[in-house]
């Protein structure tokens, strides 16, 4: 076991301020007899309630009161005198949670805390969390339905379900809790968050993103923010089952991957670009040797040949920094078949058009933007951003010769995801770049819950610029079918 543990027993009296864990309800009562006099502002007084407290459905935890949170911090206190730390990191985690149980369980009964049943296992699985996971936060990462968690302080904790912000019941003991809890995360990566490196982008285990800016930069504590990844990974078809595109929209997007296309995924933040970028390397050939550059891992390719690389800070000398810039140079010299960019940002733009234009057909990656035409604009201004001294009419014949497909992906003010345009780049004319959509969705209007109602529209192209590729790797069969059925689809709709 751990060690001594006749060091709890002492001060049974703190036991009874914890019997009557049913104290909150008795808070609202004054508030509600204060305002009731008062006729003049009744009317306003539940708008203004009710906006900064909706509905949080979440299953994680039940409302706590701040006698639960002072019996927990007290048996927290006395479970780390009475254990042996370094017996208890020699544990693999399901022993280690068993053994902490026992511990807890003696404690409860030598400090005479009157709890129920589920008001005990509540608090044991709090404090083992504490101990082993991720706190608070472990029932919300077991949870499938969400796909953002945003830690603002130790008070207040949101979640995205369907699209949707929601405020939760989640809470920290105190920033302290929650800052150890980031250095947790990030001490996994190898990377470190405090007062002298504030600000730090990581990710769990899954490869959830994880990104942590921490006080004195974060004024009301700790901000910690976690873009989750499901379980099971989506693919194209799901997202055709999620009506983000057509089922032909869906085809066409894997000859596209498939025949080797260079592949920009444009989209603002939240939009399902990474995902989108997972799903079309869904349809590459395992026998390509792939390199992919991250900020922090979360690409997840199912073929047997990757190379993943992420790049690095710089540590408390502010040396030893590696850019993105330097992992795509890099992979330059590693014979990649495929180069993928999980974002691109900077000056690193110039590197991959570079590989594109240069017999690393395939590649692709993912550019923040508002639209196609707004994409092409931000990698003109990221190029200049690297201080190159290049006319703008050679900037925009490099992008040209490199990028072959743009793909618009949206989050709509319903909250859903949507691949709003399948667009290819087609030339020149004169100075201006010229494109031209396949797919696009058009708006009809909404439900009556709000919904957006909309369909992706072929815009009737029969023959896009990557048809001899597609030909090339025999896929201008199938391409023409799903060309074809979109167009009969539209007609029929019309």
């Amino acid at each position: 076991m751990f060690g001594k543990r006749t060091t709890i027993g002492q001060g049974g009296t703190p036991a009874a301020p914890a019997a009557k864990p049913i104290a909150p309800p008795a808070a609202p009562a004054p508030e509600v007899r204060r305002e009731a006099p008062k006729p003049t502002v009744s009317a306003p007084a539940p708008a203004a309630q009710a906006r900064p407290k909706p509905p949080a459905p979440v299953a994680a935890a039940p409302l706590r009161s701040d006698q639960y949170y002072q019996t927990k911090s007290m048996i927290f206190g006395a479970m780390i005198e009475s254990i042996d730390l370094s017996q208890l990191a020699k544990l693999d985690a399901e022993s280690a949670r068993d053994e902490l149980r026992d511990v807890i369980t003696e404690i409860l009964a030598l400090k005479n805390v009157a709890m129920s049943i589920a008001e005990q296992e509540d608090m044991l699985d709090d404090i083992c969390n504490d101990v082993l996971g991720y706190g608070p936060l472990e029932p919300l990462l077991a949870r499938d339905d969400i796909a953002d968690i945003m830690v603002n302080g130790p008070d207040r904790t949101f979640i995205e379900v369907s699209g949707k912000i929601q405020l939760t019941n989640v809470r920290f003991r105190d920033n302290a809790q929650l800052i150890n809890i980031c250095q947790r995360i990030v001490s996994q990566v190898g990377r470190r968050v405090d007062e002298s490196s504030p600000i730090c982008d990581a990710r769990l285990l899954d490869g959830s993103r994880v990104n942590v800016i921490a006080p004195p930069l974060a004024i009301d504590g700790a901000a910690l923010t976690i873009r989750k990844f499901k379980k099971d990974k989506l693919t194209l078809d799901q997202l055709v089952k999620f009506n983000s595109i057509s089922p032909e929209g869906a085809e066409v997007l894997k000859v596209i991957g498939r025949v080797r296309c260079n592949i920009v995924v444009s989209g603002g933040t939240g939009s399902g670009k990474t995902t989108l970028l997972n799903c079309l390397t869904n349809y590459i050939d395992d026998d390509e040797r792939i390199i992919t550059c991250e900020d922090a891992a979360e690409l997840q390719l199912q073929q047997s040949h990757v190379v993943r690389l992420e790049t690095r800070p710089p540590n408390l000398e502010g040396t030893g920094q590696v850019t993105m810039r330097d992992l795509v140079k890099n992979c330059l010299r590693m014979r990649p078949e495929r180069i993928i960019v999980g974002e691109v940002r900077g000056p690193e733009v110039f590197d991959l058009l570079q590989a594109m234009n240069t017999g690393h057909d395939g590649s692709m990656g993912t550019i923040h933007a508002n639209s196609p035409r707004e994409c092409l604009a931000r990698m003109e201004a990221m190029i200049a951003m690297g201080g190159y001294s290049l006319p703008p009419k050679t900037v925009r014949e490099m992008i040209v010769s490199s990028v072959d497909v743009i793909i618009q992906a949206q989050r709509l003010r319903d909250g859903s995801r949507r691949i709003t345009h399948i667009t290819e780049v087609m030339g020149m004319e004169g100075d201006v770049i010229t494109t031209q959509d396949l797919f696009v969705y058009e708006m009809t209007g909404e439900d009556a819950n709000g919904r957006i109602i909309g369909r992706h529209k072929s815009t009737g192209i029969g023959r896009p610029r990557f048809w001899d590729r597609a030909r090339y790797y025999g896929e201008e069969t199938r391409l023409a079918a799903a060309l074809d059925a979109a167009e009969v689809k539209d007609e029929r709709a019309a």
